[in-house]
């Protein structure tokens, strides 16, 4: 069904569940490790072959795409064993990584924690908050923001510190890392979103005729591809939308806050894995994927900068025009900690704009105007509910949010679509490597 809503993640958890119940010889559900509150990671597998493949989803809390393609996907193989028996491989779902963010972050699904559809179940904030039969409407960037979170960088758990940070690792980078030293799978998919824009893979190395599936992928389904992503600008482009680990690549991940951290798909290597990072939109934007050149590339990046500062120096006014207020319980403190590391990269975030060739084309110049909106409409969203709702705040998250979306005509993208995008994605890769 087309629009189909993400499950919350009690509803993962139960459909998962439910379908193990009924197919308890082809799928199996076990805890790998629990989270800093508590809460277990869950393991779906399917298929009993000697060699493993790993689908790692929900790293960031505010991408619940993947919960629902590792389901999909796991579903289909209880439907129809005979494609994971050819394989001879045994497919491990972790169904999402970050449940502790994800309980904050879903919030967006109904206005309120675990339950529902995107939205608030306000006039004009997308779809109703009435059943399962409004699953046909598009939710709104404006719905989605007003219940916005994502974690700071240090407490993302696919990145855990590097050995010399003194910080201590999160339980669930450490059950990711262990889960990968007893499979040793032959592949690794990270299964994520990006609220505006296209789609893009990272690959830790190159795979005959993934460029070229991938690029029919996104075709067939009518999803744009970056031409250039500059997430990974270490990396080599292979062809648009599609990025290669050099031979000589980063092994370690530098966020703009400073915070350094060895990548888990970059741990894999050492056991010889092939991860792949599969990058799916939930509101696309055409322009991203015009390869035609800029003519000033330098003046695009000063314009996405100052958009970038200028919105950052606007937040910090309100923010401070509203007087000394404290974020007091553990939600509002999360949601203040990650806003004002997003309100303080600014000068970073350009700083690595202009040190690169970015910008050299049309579709480049797109994705940095959706990314210095972005990031500053982040943290807006984050610092209006860590201060209660100041309403000067919800004003801010409303404009800012409506301009992204009119600026770059950002398009839903029908989660059927995100998921088959990222199914499709996987079984190619899986065919080439195994």
């Amino acid at each position: 069904m087309r629009g189909t809503p993400y499950p919350t993640l009690g509803e993962l958890l139960r459909r998962a569940r439910a379908t193990v119940a009924a197919r308890p010889g082809a799928l199996r559900l076990r805890a790998v490790g629990t989270s800093r509150a508590g809460r277990p990671l869950w393991l779906l597998s399917a298929g009993h072959g000697p060699r493993h493949i790993l689908t790692v989803a929900g790293a960031h809390a505010n991408e619940p795409v993947g919960g629902v393609t590792s389901l999909s996907l796991a579903e289909r193989f209880a439907r129809e064993p005979a494609l994971l028996q050819e394989s001879g491989c045994t497919w491990n779902f972790l169904l999402c990584l970050d449940p502790d963010g994800a309980s904050l972050a879903g919030r967006w699904l109904t206005g309120r924690p675990g339950e529902g559809l995107p939205g608030e179940g306000l006039p004009g904030e997308g779809l109703p908050g009435e059943g399962r039969a409004a699953a046909e409407a598009s939710p709104t960037l404006r719905g989605y923001y007003r219940r916005f979170y994502r974690p700071a960088f240090a407490a993302q758990p696919e990145f855990p510190p590097v050995t010399s940070d003194p910080r201590p690792v999160m339980p669930e980078s450490e059950a990711l890392v262990r889960l990968i030293d007893e499979l040793r799978p032959v592949v690794q998919f990270s299964l994520h979103g990006v609220e505006v824009g296209g789609s893009f893979l990272q690959l830790t190395r190159a795979v005959p005729g993934a460029a070229a599936a991938y690029r029919r992928i996104a075709a067939d389904l009518g999803i744009p591809l970056e031409h250039r992503p500059f997430d990974g600008m270490g990396w080599l482009a292979e062809s648009p939308g599609v990025l290669v680990l050099p031979d000589s690549g980063p092994t370690e991940e530098r966020d703009p806050s400073g915070f350094t951290s060895q990548a888990t798909w970059l741990y894999a290597m050492r056991h010889g894995t092939v991860s792949a990072v599969v990058e799916a939109p939930f509101w696309s934007v055409a322009g991203v994927s015009d390869p035609r050149p800029v003519a000033e590339p330098r003046r695009e990046v000063a314009e996405a900068s100052e958009i970038l500062l200028g919105r950052a120096k606007q937040l910090e006014a309100v923010v401070g025009e509203l007087g000394p207020r404290a974020p007091e319980t553990p939600e509002e403190i999360a949601h203040f900690t990650a806003a004002r590391e997003l309100m303080d990269i600014g000068p970073g975030v350009v700083d690595t704009w202009n040190s690169a060739e970015l910008a050299t084309t049309v579709g480049n110049a797109v994705s940095l105007g959706v990314a210095a909106r972005r990031i500053p409409l982040r943290a807006a969203a984050m610092m209006r509910q860590a201060l209660g709702g100041a309403p000067a705040l919800d004003t801010l998250v409303e404009a800012w949010a409506r301009e992204l979306a009119s600026t770059f005509d950002a398009r839903w993208v029908p989660v059927t679509d995100q998921t088959e995008l990222q199914i499709r994605t996987m079984l190619a890769l899986a065919r080439a490597l195994v």
